[in-house]
């Protein structure tokens, strides 16, 4: 997770800043740190709204955009004739987001989506000439009375991946991450502090120093270079692989090596990655439905929302044959936990590296810290890049 896509260019100065990414789901999310500075530019109620999408990649890259395609496919056929939906792929660089962006707001459409952290600049440049039109920014965190921002608890499924190949032994992980940003600090953060947890309960001994070990691609996609990575981890002894690009080829890659893995965005399984034993997955679909709706009704609001399993935004894809049946029951009532509310990806005590205690007993680390995240666990192997 947000968050997502930041450029080498913007990422100091995007990791100084807290960033509050949040999703509007209205009653049923919590609010994020970083509170909406401007009123809200209330709506007209519509009998069809206008909805466009700028993605970043293609809507077959098995990952990121593939997600948030699948999210526009469950609104359609949710919400009918009551939206009309356009969308633009390969929207890479903030010069082509500004062009796209004026574009779906200059013909005149209701609502434009951008599905990037590297859109928020130009989005909210756009949204300052557009007041009658509504923009939605996923991961980031600067607002206008037209313009808020959503986002999933990346972290919810994380932890509970990690909890299933803790539960199944699994104590020395090999992790293909992506960015070192916020969103994918805290998911790495979060799938060690399941690991670890199910560890424990599984009475495994384990090196609780060095349970994940981490190799940064340092992009969101790069074919080549996922499968060297999870390779190297594979035949340095790694016995499961943990995917976080935006494509399934480094869990591709560990089923060629014999060791299974744990996939990221979509379900890996589905391309090709047979021996996936999960997979944390992104649920657009909900939120999306929920934004249209409030947008038609005319009571759509530029909150920043932030929101994982009580609002369907987050999920875990069907668990592998090899997930035994007592340990796929373990991690469902835990999911079951958290969807009523009881949050334990980030609950204390927690601490990182160099053995600072960053979350006290009885306490749960803040959407603030969360989402600015910054530092690794006690479990993880390696460093953060700069």
């Amino acid at each position: 997770m947000l968050f997502k896509k930041l450029s080498a260019a913007v990422l100091a100065l995007g990791l100084a800043v807290v960033l509050a990414a949040t999703l509007c789901l209205g009653a049923v999310s919590a609010q994020a740190a970083v509170p909406a500075a401007n009123k809200t530019a209330r709506p007209a109620a519509k009998k069809t709204v206008r909805a466009a999408f700028v993605l970043l990649e293609s809507i077959h890259d098995q990952g990121w955009t593939t997600a948030h395609h699948d999210g526009i496919e469950h609104m359609k056929k949710q919400l009918g004739g009551r939206v009309e939906v356009s969308y633009t792929e390969n929207v890479q660089t903030p010069a082509e987001a500004e062009r796209v962006i004026r574009g779906y707001a200059r013909q005149g459409y209701d609502v434009v989506f951008g599905t990037t952290f590297e859109h928020m600049e130009p989005m909210y440049t756009v949204a300052g000439e557009f007041p009658k039109v509504v923009f939605m920014h996923c991961s980031g965190f600067k607002t206008r009375p037209n313009m808020g921002t959503y986002m999933v608890r990346v972290e919810q499924g994380e932890y509970l991946a990690g909890y299933l190949a803790g539960l199944m032994g699994y104590r020395n992980v090999g992790t293909v991450a992506t960015q070192p940003i916020p969103e994918v600090v805290r998911g790495i953060n979060a799938f060690t502090l399941g690991l670890v947890r199910g560890l424990g309960e599984s009475g495994t001994a384990f090196d609780p120093g060095r349970v994940n070990t981490v190799a940064w691609l340092k992009s969101w996609r790069d074919a080549v270079n996922e499968t060297a990575l999870a390779e190297l981890l594979a035949d340095n002894k790694h016995d499961l692989i943990r995917e976080m690009a935006d494509t399934s080829e480094s869990s591709r890659a560990a089923c060629q090596k014999g060791v299974p893995a744990i996939g990221y965005g979509t379900d890996s399984a589905k391309y090709g990655a047979a021996c996936a034993l999960t997979s944390t997955t992104f649920q657009w679909g909900p939120l999306y439905v929920d934004i249209v709706k409030k947008i038609a009704a005319g009571t759509w609001r530029n909150d920043q929302v932030f929101v994982g399993f009580e609002a369907g935004g987050v999920g875990l894809a069907p668990f592998g044959k090899a997930v035994p049946k007592a340990v796929a029951a373990k991690v469902l009532a835990l999911k079951a936990k958290m969807a009523r509310g009881d949050d334990v990806s980030f609950a204390g005590p927690i601490v990182d590296q160099a053995g600072t205690k960053r979350v006290r007993q009885g306490e749960k680390a803040p959407d603030k810290e969360l989402l600015s995240m910054r530092w690794l666990v006690r479990g993880v192997a390696g460093t953060l890049p700069e």
